[in-house]
């Protein structure tokens, strides 16, 4: 193949570059034939009718790229395969249904603003990932790389080395417009989180929407922190009220992000979504089947060797890292007790010093635990062979969940409850905050941007001495971003949030502050996070989200400890120890009584409070009572249609004529 550029669709269709697919060096010239042939071939002969082009940027590497895009009509297809919810002219959200295209508002035949380029990226990703093999037993050109009904190509492609990557292209355009309103200046106002959606999707649209609000949600717990941590720290009376705050705060920020979300999405389109035939994910294999709810084909896998697999092996695993999670909080201790008898022998100002030494290197132990923990994790979970990425996502959250619970929080626990040092909990908390947000902004901010900085000059050179005078603006930007980073999701962030949520509701009792430093870590990482979309890591594929998942039963979680540790916290106060001089069970009983109360408020709170705005539960009730009607409708047709082709040849014929007659 000469470097340049070939096509293989007619030259008439409009084409699009929306999808680039980086193959190996040396891929023989037969693979690439059968892979551009199966993403061309109509979806009736199992390929994905999609348009490709493909060159070789270097004669010299044999590197070919493959770029992906799709006609206008197959992308409208797409949406409606999706199931894409688009606003109709009367203002409603409804499912995008390609026959009834022109009710939908800003749809107007050939323009391709309707769809967003994150959502035609996101049509093709599935297309390519549902891509599946259906007699090869293997790749050809490579008799090594099995295949079996059922299995992913790409996936295939991928793990034996032939697919170097497939990412999605960006628009220089809209990202340079995206980064001027939203990193480009510091300003008070807020996020342009609808642009972020529509150019990142919703999964992002939807991260960057809940850094905002928990930013704003903390604002005022800051606010009361910094006079009670300087003014009233030793006041019996404002540690409780203190603390109440907490837990009612804790539990409307909650509920008012549920009503938020639940109007943001609505808007969106993705609150309304079908999510009842998701398809598989790609890295589900197993052999090949028929679906008995929807009666495609795909793979089938045995639930019983799922769940022996869970119990056998993942859970063990999990346990046992939990275990060495408690024996390093364990050593610790060990460093803590020699630093205090060091610093009672001593009495200098090093010796001083010396206290936070400890924390300092458990806190970088805990992060370089929680990474690997993640990383070992993802691979346990792949391996348990979920069918659905949602339950693929819900299994990884849990195991890595239970893990940094244990790892970040057991310490504070143990502190506070065994050791009943409030000094040394406000020490080792504040510890914890500080170093865990320098390294998170060193490590995920920082050090990337600089790195890819130091890239990008390289690559730029590089692409200089090919010296290409046609297509040398998208040449260079394939390049540069083949180059970047894959983004690694949010799964991250949202753990960020999670602990400092944790932080701030189980232990802001003790250390006021704690939300003080939560806002100012949010306020820099809403810049990092920015930045590192647009300038580090390659663009994400999109993704349909109504909401934050499984997030949000692990912050509800937590609100509900949060509410047993504040209580405890205050019954081991001083001063409320002092009302109970003579019997400890009154007091057990005392705290116990205001537990039930404040989580009986939580519930009450959490009841009172609904999901979604009333104009939202209209919106929801009326296009589910439209669907019943539809299919009312569509059973009265089917049955009609029968007792037509069964009863009389001319009332048949009568039918006939009236509905010719009536158009």
């Amino acid at each position: 193949m000469k470097r340049g550029l070939s096509v293989t669709d007619p030259p008439d269709l409009p084409f699009r570059p929306l999808v680039v697919i980086e193959l190996a060096k040396d891929v023989k010239a037969e693979t690439r034939d059968w892979l551009v042939k199966k993403i061309v071939d109509k979806k009736k002969d199992g390929g994905c009718q999609l348009l490709i082009k493909s060159f070789i940027i270097s004669e010299e590497e044999e590197e070919t790229i493959f770029l992906v895009g799709a006609s206008p009509k197959r992308l409208l297809l797409g949406a409606e395969s999706l199931g894409l919810v688009k606003e109709c002219e009367d203002g409603y959200m409804r499912p995008f249904i390609y026959n009834n295209r022109r009710e939908y508002t800003h749809f107007i035949e050939g323009d391709e603003d309707f769809l967003t380029m994150a959502e035609c990226q996101c049509i093709i990703k599935q297309d390519l990932d549902n891509l599946r093999a259906r007699d090869e037993k293997s790749v050809p050109g490579y008799p090594h790389s099995k295949l079996y009904p059922g299995k992913s190509i790409f996936r295939r492609l991928q793990t034996s080395g032939l697919v170097i990557q497939v990412f999605p292209l960006h628009d220089k355009e809209d990202l340079k417009r995206l980064t001027h309103r939203w990193y480009r200046q510091i300003r008070v106002a807020f996020q342009p989180i609808d642009q972020i959606r529509r150019y990142f999707g919703d999964t992002i649209g939807l991260y960057f929407g809940f850094l905002e609000y928990f930013t704003l949600a903390l604002i005022p717990m800051a606010l009361l922190g910094v006079p009670y941590y300087f003014f009233a720290w030793e006041d019996y009376d404002k540690y409780v009220v203190f603390a109440t705050l907490n837990l009612v705060w804790s539990t409307v920020i909650l509920e008012i992000w549920k009503r938020y979300c639940s109007s943001m999405t609505y808007r969106w389109g993705t609150l309304i979504m079908k999510k009842e035939f998701e398809e598989p994910r790609p890295g589900f294999h197993g052999v090949l089947g028929i679906n008995p709810v929807t009666g495609r084909e795909e793979p089938t896998y045995s639930s019983l060797r799922r769940t022996l697999r869970i119990y056998l092996v993942s859970v063990p695993f999990v346990c046992g890292c939990l275990y060495l999670s408690i024996y390093v909080m364990k050593i610790y201790f060990d460093l803590e007790t020699m630093a205090l008898d060091y610093d009672r022998e001593q009495q200098s100002t090093f010796s001083s010093l010396l206290l936070y030494v400890p924390s300092i290197i458990y806190a970088i132990v805990i992060e370089i635990m929680n990474r690997i923990y993640k990383y070992a994790a993802e691979i346990l979970t792949s391996w348990e062979n979920h069918r659905l990425e949602s339950s693929y996502q819900n299994h990884l959250v849990l195991k890595v969940l239970v893990f940094n619970i244990v790892n970040c929080f057991s310490s504070l626990f143990y502190i506070a409850f065994v050791m009943c040092d409030l000094k040394l909990l406000r020490q080792s908390l504040a510890t914890l905050l500080i170093t865990s947000q320098i390294l998170n902004q060193f490590v995920e901010s920082l050090l990337p941007y600089w790195m890819q900085k130091r890239s990008n000059r390289k690559i730029k050179s590089k692409v200089k001495t090919l010296k290409l005078d046609t297509e040398f603006a998208l040449l260079e930007q394939i390049h540069l971003e083949k180059h970047m980073d894959a983004y690694p999701g949010t799964f991250d962030d949202y753990l960020e949030l999670f602990l400092l949520f944790g932080y701030v509701s189980l232990f802001s009792c003790v250390y006021p502050l704690a939300a003080v430093f939560a806002v100012l870590n949010n306020l820099t990482e809403l810049y990092s996070d920015a930045l590192k979309m647009c300038r580090v890591f390659k663009r994400p594929f999109s993704a349909p989200a109504a909401g934050i998942g499984v997030w949000m039963l692990a912050f509800e979680t937590m609100g509900i400890i949060a509410v047993i540790t504040n209580c405890t916290l205050l019954g081991m106060s001083p001063q409320v120890n002092a009302m109970f001089p003579d019997s400890k069970m009154d007091l057990i009983l005392t705290v116990a009584a205001i537990e039930h109360t404040l989580l009986a408020l939580k519930f009450i709170l959490a009841f009172v409070i609904p999901d979604q705005s009333y104009e939202v539960q209209v919106k929801v009730a009326r296009l589910e009572f439209e669907s019943l009607e539809a299919l009312k409708q569509k059973q009265t047709l089917v049955m009609f249609w029968h007792f037509c082709h069964s009863g009389p040849r001319p009332f048949l014929y009568g039918i006939i004529d009236i509905s010719v007659n009536t158009g």
